[in-house]
């Protein structure tokens, strides 16, 4: 499966940390040649050099469309076009329903889902143009399948980009472009380690595996719907959180 991303040219937006470096890392150890999308130079600088492997960075904010058609651009230069996109870019910002602001409802939804939007149409011109076009969206458990108090915005954002999949990708199957999701649960990221050990061990407590996933687990699960051999896959949702979901109760547990 990895030998058909040998050489492919693949967008990662988001990727200078947690999930969307782990999803770069891993399709840059298949030999593709990895572009990894974000707003902080710093940080694109450190994580392409820290992957190596001809990854390099590009500034762009998915919240714009010019930014992205850019940057775009740019990388369709150096890799010769475009066959992959990794739409990653996301944010969280918890807020209640009875403190959230307009604002903070309007920043969500313009970076993870009408973000989402901008960047598979910034993509679309050069996916056509690839003998195997594949756009991988990273949605979340949290929205299409369960539910956390203070993520009412980011939820919807997450199942939003499921509803956007399910008919975008009918427009793509003229073009033998796939569209598909993956749906992580409770993954071990920078902003997780941070909130300590004792944090990490009571979600890890609710996962039947007994573990937090890591950011390669989703990466492998990219791969999978990016590779030659998904070709047949499109419009498919695929979770990854150790059976995070299947639990009625913590007394299910064995």
């Amino acid at each position: 499966m990895s030998a058909s991303l040998n050489g492919r040219s693949v967008v990662v937006t988001g990727g200078s940390k947690g999930i969307g470096r782990g999803i770069a890392e891993v399709f840059a150890q298949v030999g593709a040649r990895v572009a990894l999308l974000a707003r902080d130079a710093a940080q694109l600088e450190a994580a392409a050099a820290a992957i190596g492997r001809g990854a390099y960075g590009l500034c762009a904010d998915v919240t714009s469309a010019q930014s992205l058609q850019a940057a775009f651009t740019e990388v369709a230069r150096r890799g010769g076009g475009i066959d992959v996109l990794c739409a990653n870019a996301g944010i969280f910002p918890p807020a209640t329903l009875e403190d959230m602001t307009e604002a903070q409802w309007d920043l969500v939804n313009n970076t993870n889902l009408k973000g989402t939007f901008f960047v598979v149409q910034a993509a679309l011109p050069y996916l056509k143009n690839s003998d195997q076009g594949r756009i991988v969206l990273t949605s979340s458990i949290t929205g299409p399948v369960t539910g956390f108090a203070g993520w009412s915005h980011y939820g919807a954002t997450k199942a939003g980009q499921l509803g956007f999949m399910r008919t975008a990708c009918l427009e793509l199957a003229k073009y033998g472009i796939t569209m598909n999701a993956v749906l992580p649960g409770n993954i071990l990221t920078e902003g997780l380690a941070e909130m300590g050990v004792d944090y990490q061990n009571s979600m890890a407590a609710a996962v039947p595996l007994k573990r937090l996933g890591n950011v390669a687990d989703i990466g492998h699960a990219a791969l999978y719907f990016a590779s030659k051999e998904a070709g047949y896959v499109t419009g498919q949702t695929l979770i990854v959180d150790g059976g995070q979901i299947l639990p009625e109760s913590p007394e299910a547990m064995a």
